[in-house]
């Protein structure tokens, strides 16, 4: 009888071996961008740009070498590919590391990482970017472009988000909570309700940004609206909880980069929210300099 129930017993650990090894299989991508360092994908040819690309002109940056948001990154690119068509203004979606070389960055006023995650350039693409933002290009960042797969770049991490992600909620892990907008005179929040409520992964961080000198927030959340419960039932309240902020990158004596970070849209749905979808056309256009006169210098006239 114990002959037959170890027999048994090991029947169902060898089901349960082979379960897991064709699901770690299927899944090897996903394991790898999350578990495992993430991708070690870099591209050292470019794309072709268009020769008669207007400007202003956006390049829509949506690489991920980590987690994926598969939903979102097309909802987003859609987004923008509308407001550029409208606006007429110039625009450019790539997946391609080598894109961030000097010569084709100055065609471009603004980046906009589209959910970017992990290490995604080589060491001259980095330093290409860091060029285009402290002489004056503009940077929107959205959702997991400041996540925790960004710290092996100190100056990103530092300079551009300026706060250390954690964790977001699980509990469940998408709820409405209350946004605040703290700063309705910067021409990003332009139009927005004083509140609004809104679906979301809610991002915490390490500490507010606000709490560091040059950074300025634009949208908080209302931690009383929502339950702020990580992984393992993790307490993940910030006090201070910004979720969109802006600052000016560079040295201080030239024009300085202007750039936004917006914590908000992991979901499709995120895109297509009015209040959501006025706040990136707008901190676009901002960060473009066609508007306001933050980071040393007026407006750009436009040109086409």
């Amino acid at each position: 009888m114990l002959r037959k129930i170890l027999r048994v017993l090991l029947w169902l650990l060898l089901a349960s071996v082979i379960f897991v090894a064709v699901q770690a299989f299927r899944n090897r991508d996903l394991i790898q961008r999350v578990f495992l360092g993430g991708l070690k994908v870099y591209e050292t040819v470019p794309p072709q740009i268009p020769a008669d690309l207007p400007r202003p002109a956006i390049l829509v940056f949506s690489k991920t070498n980590g987690f994926r948001h598969e939903e979102a990154i097309p909802a987003a690119n859609t987004l923008f590919t509308n407001f550029a068509k409208a606006k007429g203004w110039g625009y450019f979606q790539t997946e391609n590391g080598a894109t961030f070389r000097p010569d084709i960055l100055a065609k471009f006023d603004a980046v906009v990482f589209n959910n970017v995650s992990g290490d995604v350039f080589t060491a001259d693409q980095r330093s290409a970017f860091k060029q285009f933002v402290e002489n004056g290009g503009g940077f929107v960042g959205i959702h997991a472009a400041g996540d925790n797969s960004h710290e092996g770049w100190p100056w990103y991490h530092n300079e551009m988000i300026g706060a250390k992600f954690t964790m977001h909620t699980m509990s469940p892990q998408f709820q409405e909570a209350l946004a605040i907008v703290e700063d309705s005179k910067h021409p990003s929040t332009l139009g927005l309700p004083a509140s609004w409520k809104r679906t979301e992964e809610w991002y915490s961080f390490e500490k507010s940004p606000r709490s560091r000198p040059g950074f300025s927030v634009l949208v908080s959340v209302d931690e009383k609206t929502y339950n702020p419960i990580g992984m393992f039932g993790q307490d993940i309240r910030m006090g201070d909880h910004p979720m969109v902020w802006w600052r000016c990158v560079g040295p201080k004596k030239q024009r300085q980069g202007r750039v936004l970070y917006n914590a908000f849209g992991h979901q499709a749905a995120a895109y297509s929210e009015p209040e959501n979808k006025r706040l990136l056309e707008q901190a676009v256009t901002w960060a473009a300099r066609r508007e306001g006169t933050e980071c040393g210098t007026a407006p750009a006239a436009a040109s086409k």
